[in-house]
């Protein structure tokens, strides 16, 4: 699988053999941690897309994934994601299955529905635990 980092706010996604690659436009550019989010929700529609396709008795070779977002405030994080399968091979009559099979994808499905979030020092209890814990003494 090859990522392509197309900007700081696009990633892309192909298929292809051997490791794992991701590639910048040059070498001064960072993989960032937007970029690194964005390519997991893409490898997991892939992995998703390419078992319904086998399924389906349909192709992947040519199915490239990319993920655009934007950024808000308050708190700063990534916003209004969007992925664009570009699949020439797909038979029109199949989008919207594909779409709704993309939708499986389990990092889609945390990104919808975020899970809660605990922080810990030194292996101590999580800030909601300790909070609970206090709460109850």
């Amino acid at each position: 699988m090859k990522i392509t980092l197309l900007s700081d706010d696009a990633i892309r996604l192909e298929p292809t053999a051997g490791p794992l690659t991701v590639e910048a436009p040059s070498a001064d550019v960072q993989y960032s941690p937007f970029q690194m989010l964005a390519s997991g929700l893409a490898s997991c529609t892939f992995s998703v897309l390419y078992s319904w396709a086998t399924h389906a008795d349909l192709s992947v070779d040519d199915l490239a994934i990319e993920v655009h977002w934007s950024f808000a405030d308050d708190p700063h994080r990534m916003s209004d994601v969007r992925l664009v399968l570009d699949w020439p091979s797909l038979p029109a009559n199949r989008g919207a299955a594909a779409r709704r099979a993309s939708e499986l994808c389990t990092i889609h499905a945390t990104l919808t529905h975020p899970p809660t979030i605990g922080v810990s020092i030194g292996g101590g209890p999580t800030a909601h635990e300790h909070h609970h814990a206090g709460a109850s003494a």
